[in-house]
């Protein structure tokens, strides 16, 4: 569960604003997305799979020929 302080007068507004970065930073709503539905092991696996070919290609940033 994601917790902010208020600061000393702070908008109510700001304070949404911090909450819900912070929510999205640490991938919360994506997992309830997630776990809305069973998910079988076979489409887990092709998922993971794909991110990590996705992080995998990225590695070496942009290179020039």
């Amino acid at each position: 569960m994601s917790k902010v302080i208020s600061g000393d007068h702070e908008s109510f507004e700001s304070l949404l604003r911090r909450f819900n970065r912070q929510v999205q930073q640490e991938g919360i709503l994506a997992e309830v997305r997630r776990a809305e539905y069973y998910e079988k092991p076979s489409v887990k696996k092709k998922r993971k799979e794909a991110i990590k070919r996705r992080k995998s290609s990225w590695k070496g940033g942009w290179k020039r020929a």
